[in-house]
Formats: structure tokens, C-alpha cells, sequence
């Protein structure tokens, strides 16, 4: 009789094929030695949260930090990891995709094996059936220290409950906007007390424990999810929503943007910022456009992510100099997600990203050839979502297809981003035969 302890048997079945789950233990390591935090057996719910955020700031996928933390074995996981969260894993790690990061570890696992010598037997032990027993006797010990130390990991998490986080808007629409963070911290253990007021989890502020408030300032809209970090862990969260009244046009600034007043931008239904309202502004297009952008964030009601029509028709007429590609950037907020469809002039569709609800592609790996086109003119861009399934459409003409992984969620609005002078018009959503128009 004889034991053998497979450690693929704790993995999911569709990954114990042909070396797969080796990879992807190898992506991880790779990812973790990149990160620089530790062991990953050390990580709390604090770094996998972190990490989400990091996830989606590098390739712009959202991967949850539940989703995160069945990949690295912390949670029971019952099924494979799909190809869109394995590319993205290979994407973090420094490769295009998850084939390109598999066909280098088989490469290197070639030339690995043609440099190895022979192989020499191993050594039969006579008293094999007494080692036998002794290894088997310290399966229980292992398995008892495993519980102790989740036991202890657990005890060192802090109870939520004991902690409390709102926001308040100081106006009720737009920007700049303040808001005024209420807490309480009093139960941490340390003066390790952090507000993060957007997604990234970078931007945090160290707040006294002792203290109730911290105020900030918003100039961007969106929906954003501020967190309450106390000793490493996220105990509370909140959303909160910036709006707008209409269309509001701005040009990005440090340390504050330049916003266009409404009445210069918008005329006849159409909102465009010319070279004449950039002038206006002290603003240049050479030898570098500034970049523009705009924003519609409203209450759409219950338009969601997986099921719905968009159709705007925007412009970029400036083609000179840096900006001879007119990248432009086409974006559907959501509440926990992000669409971004890419525009650009034909000559320059090589060097394109496109984001769709925790689908990421790029033109290095997918051809997005069709979202050229000469924007100098209007361009309709429109997408159709059936049940998770996009069809995106460039002035007619279908230019991708894809379904895509995420969760749906509620959409709050449309961002809009080019260089130097633009204009956008006829934008709406349709959804259940209800038109929202923007």
C-alpha cells in the first residue's frame, strides 16, 4: 500500500490538464515577487482589496478581491479560473496574454530538461513501510498548525461593526465638489487609520483615530468607492457619486482642471471646445494639445451594464503635430465597472486598448483595426449589450464582438477624452424601449 499526497487534487478539475495549474502557480509567484509584499500565506483581506485596485489600474480589469483570493487558494474555488481573468493574471506578470506567458514557461522548462544529466534511480529503502507510517502520522500535525494559524489569522481581523464611515456632499451637483467624511476609528489597535477616497487604493489619507472628519476635495466627477482602512483591513466603504448638471467640458491641470463654462461649449444641441474657447483659456495647441475632456454623470435609473444601446457621434478635427493619431476615448461609467472603447485615425490602429466590463484587449493580441477612422469628420459609434454580449458598431460597420465576464451593474454615465479641440453630439442610451438621452 502506498500513500501519494497530490497537491493538483486541491485544485479545480478543468486546471489538473496538461500542466496548467503549474503555470499558473508560477504566474502568481511571479506576481508576488513583482509586488514585493510578502508571502501571500500573509496577506489579508486589506492586500487582496489593494490589489484589486492594482489590478485594475495596470490592465484594466476589475478582478474582485473575493475573485483574487480563490485564485490564491484562499477561498474554496469550484471551478477553473476563465481565459479573460487568466489573461489578465499573465498581462500583470509582464506578458501579452496567458498563451504568450504559458509558451515561454514551456521554453524554459525545454531548455531546463536538455541541460539536466541522466537520470539516477532512487535509493530503495528496506525499512520503507516504518518511514511510511511516520509520514502519515505527521498529516495530522500538519493539518492541526494549518488550523491554528487560520485560526489566529481570523482573530487578528478586525470586527466592522465596531467601526463607522459616511460622506457628505457639501453641494448637491458638481464640481469642484467637498466632502466631509465622518468616522470612527476608536477601536483600531494602532494609529494605522487611512481614508481612500477614490478606487485607488495609493491615494489614501492618514487620519487621526481619536478624530471624527476629514474633509476633501472632488474635481473630477464619478462614482467612487471611498474606503475606512484600519490596521491594513477595509472595514467600512462607501459610495459616492459626483454628478453633473448636463455636459460639462474641462481641460486636465494640476493641481485643479480648467473647467469651460457651458454656454461657450454648448450650442445647437452639439457640445464642442474649439481653438477659439481653448484661446480664451490661455490654452495651446502647440506643441502640445491639452487634454480635453467631457462628462455627462446622471441618474439613469436602472440601466445596467448587461443590457442596453448606446449611440453617440463625436469628432476630433485636430490632427497636427503630437496629435496627429486623434486618440480619442470613448468611456460608460458604472457603479463597479468601466467600458472604454478606443478611436483613433486608420494610420495608427497598432497602438489601441479596449475595456469592457473585465474584458481587456489590445491590438498587440486582437485586431481593432475597425475603431480607425477620420475623425476630422462626425463618427457614430454605437454598442449593443444582449445578456452580457457586445456588439460595438463604428459608423455602421461592426468593428468587434466579444462577451464579457463581470458582474452587470448600474451605469451612471458617459466621459468623453481627446486632445486639443472635439465635439460630441445625439448621445443616448435605450434600454427596455426607454430612451435616456444625454
Amino acid at each position: 500500500m502506498v500513500l501519494v499526497l497530490n497537491a493538483n487534487a486541491f485544485l479545480p478539475p478543468a486546471m489538473t490538464k496538461n500542466g496548467e495549474e503549474q503555470d499558473l502557480q508560477k504566474c502568481l509567484t511571479l506576481i508576488e515577487s513583482q509586488l514585493g509584499w510578502g508571502s501571500s500565506a500573509n496577506w489579508t483581506n486589506y492586500d487582496f482589496e489593494k490589489l484589486s485596485d492594482t489590478f485594475h489600474e495596470k490592465t484594466g480589469v476589475r478582478l474582485s478581491g473575493t475573485t483574487l483570493k480563490r485564485i490564491w487558494g484562499k477561498l474554496k474555488y469550484d471551478s477553473a479560473p476563465t481565459l479573460t481573468t487568466l489573461n489578465a493574471l499573465a498581462r500583470f506578470a509582464g506578458y501579452e496574454d496567458w498563451r504568450m506567458f504559458r509558451q515561454r514557461q514551456e521554453k524554459l522548462f525545454t531548455q531546463t530538461e536538455i541541460n539536466l544529466p541522466a537520470e539516477v534511480p532512487a535509493p530503495v529503502f528496506t525499512k520503507s513501510r516504518n518511514r511510511f507510517y511516520w509520514l502519515l502520522a505527521l498529516v495530522p500535525l500538519l493539518l492541526a498548525g494549518y488550523a491554528l494559524f487560520s485560526i489566529k489569522a481570523a482573530d487578528n481581523e478586525l470586527e466592522p461593526k465596531l467601526f463607522s464611515f459616511k460622506a457628505d456632499k457639501i453641494i448637491t451637483e458638481g464640481v469642484p465638489n467637498s466632502v466631509v467624511f465622518q468616522y470612527d476609528a476608536k477601536a483600531a489597535r494602532t494609529d494605522s487609520v487611512f481614508i481612500v477616497q477614490t478606487w485607488d487604493i495609493r491615494r489614501k489619507t492618514l487620519v487621526p483615530k481619536d478624530k471624527n472628519y476629514h474633509s476633501s476635495i472632488y474635481y473630477y466627477p464619478g462614482f467612487f468607492n471611498a474606503k475606512l482602512i484600519v490596521d491594513k483591513q477595509i472595514v467600512k466603504t462607501q459610495d459616492l457619486w459626483i454628478t453633473t448638471d448636463g455636459w460639462l467640458s474641462l481641460a486636465e491641470d494640476e493641481p485643479s482642471p480648467i473647467y469651460f463654462k457651458k454656454e461657450d461649449c454648448v450650442k445647437n444641441d452639439v457640445l464642442e471646445v474649439n481653438e477659439g474657447i481653448l484661446k480664451n483659456y490661455n490654452l495651446s495647441l502647440h506643441p502640445k494639445a491639452p487634454r480635453v475632456r467631457l462628462f455627462n454623470q446622471r441618474d439613469m435609473g436602472d440601466l445596467m451594464s448587461d443590457n442596453f444601446v448606446f449611440e453617440t457621434t463625436v469628432k476630433n478635427n485636430f490632427a497636427q503635430g503630437a496629435n496627429a493619431c486623434q486618440p480619442m476615448q470613448v468611456l460608460i461609467q458604472c457603479k463597479d465597472d468601466i467600458i472604454i472603447i478606443p478611436l483613433a485615425a486608420k494610420a495608427c490602429v497598432g497602438d489601441l486598448s479596449l475595456a469592457f466590463c473585465g474584458s481587456y484587449l489590445t491590438s498587440k493580441a486582437a485586431d481593432l483595426s475597425k475603431f480607425g477612422a477620420d475623425l476630422t469628420q462626425w463618427t457614430k459609434l454605437r454598442i449593443e449589450t444582449v445578456n452580457k454580449k457586445a456588439g460595438i458598431y463604428v459608423n455602421g460597420e461592426k468593428a468587434y464582438s466579444l462577451d464579457f465576464e463581470n458582474q452587470p451593474t448600474g451605469i451612471v454615465g458617459v466621459q468623453i477624452r481627446f486632445n486639443g479641440t472635439g465635439a460630441v453630439k445625439d448621445t443616448w442610451f435605450e434600454n427596455k424601449g426607454k430612451v435616456t438621452r444625454l
